[in-house]
């Protein structure tokens, strides 16, 4: 891969340790993948945030970069593996909170922006379109290349953090348009009513698409919050982190539908909700939502929960960023919501927090959270808010 004479002298540790590692994580990553050069990236988004993934090693990790690393563009963070603030309340262990802080006070130190969120797009990191950046968090990559039209990888931690030390990553994949041609059509041919039907309707897609990037014809009309759904649940199950849906999102209008062609009918859904859901009826936790919620979803959330009270069984939880948090805390929907018996969960999330053992059954509007509770060995029901809340309230999935 060439290096220009300044990355050669980064490479040679020039300025210091942890740029000196960057470039060798962003060389090996582009000798693998055959990559000609580095080009710039507008902003990182860096996974691999949870003390709950990280462990003792990886915190050590980042303590040595911490030590002369600082971050030469903005850098967001995914979900910690707890809220920041309000730990306590949401049942996190002491010794667990003391070692997420510890990273967090890792990533301070290197200059990135402690957002603790997987949906960036929302506070502030949002990309423009065809501008290249690195970014981790599954649902945020999928998002920003088929929503916003950027050009990103799916970059692990180590990768993203080498990223925002250079300001570069390696020019392969997704990076290139000839990486970014749709290679299979999907038309859909039922409606989707509601979050959770654009989730099973990701399922459907991911199955099938088989690590493919998707031509959708079908739909007519798509909200952010319904696309934020999609992206979360296509990627999980298995497609690439970029769809096209026509008319609706970017670039569409470049290419036409793929000869080969899956059809996506209301029996498709029906078995997508029957994969994921289990059979329990007792709810221990409610979570809305995954990814983390816009402040119309947390408005609506309130709307429901007006002059209702949450059963004593299930645990509530709203998951948003902080600064989403701040704008309910504003409007008075944090009033509303916590009145009722739920809580806010900031800074995390149901797919990195330590539930396991925690919970037994979980009720969800996300595809997504119901894939990562099963792996929490918990039992899960997709279903719309209004399902959802009224779990909450009666104790029960019914």
């Amino acid at each position: 891969m060439y290096l220009t004479k300044k990355e050669e002298r980064m490479m040679d540790g020039e300025e210091g340790y942890a740029v000196k590692k960057s470039m060798e994580i962003l060389v090996a990553l582009g000798n693998i993948y055959g990559a000609e050069k580095l080009i710039r990236v507008g902003s990182v988004q860096v996974a691999g945030v949870s003390y709950h993934n990280l462990g003792d090693a990886g915190l050590e990790f980042l303590n040595e970069l911490a030590e002369d690393g600082k971050v030469k563009i903005l850098t967001t963070l995914n979900p910690a593996g707890m809220d920041l603030e309000d730990w306590k309340r949401l049942g996190i262990d002491e010794e667990f909170a003391r070692k997420q802080n510890l990273v967090i006070d890792a990533f301070k130190k290197m200059g990135i922006i402690i957002s603790c969120t997987c949906t960036p797009y929302l506070i502030g990191n949002l990309p423009i379109y065809g501008e290249h950046v690195a970014w981790s968090e599954s649902s945020a990559v999928t998002f920003v290349n088929s929503v916003v039209g950027a050009k990103t990888n799916r970059e692990g931690g180590p990768s993203a953090l080498a990223a925002a030390f250079i300001g570069k990553t390696p020019s392969y994949g997704l990076h290139l348009n000839e990486h970014r041609i749709p290679d299979t059509h999907v038309h859909i041919t039922t409606k989707l009513s509601n979050l959770p039907d654009w989730g099973a309707f990701g399922y459907c897609v991911g199955k099938k698409a088989e690590n493919k990037i998707p031509y959708i014809t079908g739909i007519t009309e798509a909200s952010l919050d319904e696309l934020k759904s999609f992206c979360a649940s296509v990627v999980t199950y298995g497609s690439k982190p970029l769809f096209y849906i026509e008319g609706i999102t970017p670039g569409s209008e470049k290419h036409n539908p793929p000869e080969e062609t899956i059809i996506i009918g209301d029996n498709d859904l029906r078995e997508a909700y029957e994969s994921i859901n289990d059979d329990v009826s007792t709810i221990d936790l409610v979570c809305i939502v995954c990814p983390h919620c816009s402040i119309k979803e947390v408005a609506k959330v309130a709307e429901l929960l007006k002059y209702k009270t949450i059963s004593s069984q299930p645990e509530f939880w709203v998951a948003c960023s902080r600064l989403v948090k701040q704008i309910a805390d504003k409007r008075g929907y944090t009033k509303i919501i916590e009145r009722a018996g739920a809580k806010f969960a900031c800074d995390t999330c149901m797919a990195v927090a330590p539930l396991k053992g925690r919970f037994r059954s979980v009720a969800t509007p996300s595809a997504k959270g119901c894939y990562y509770s099963r792996h929490n060995g918990m039992k899960t029901k997709i279903g719309s808010l209004e399902k959802c809340i009224e779990a909450a309230v009666r104790g029960r999935w019914s």
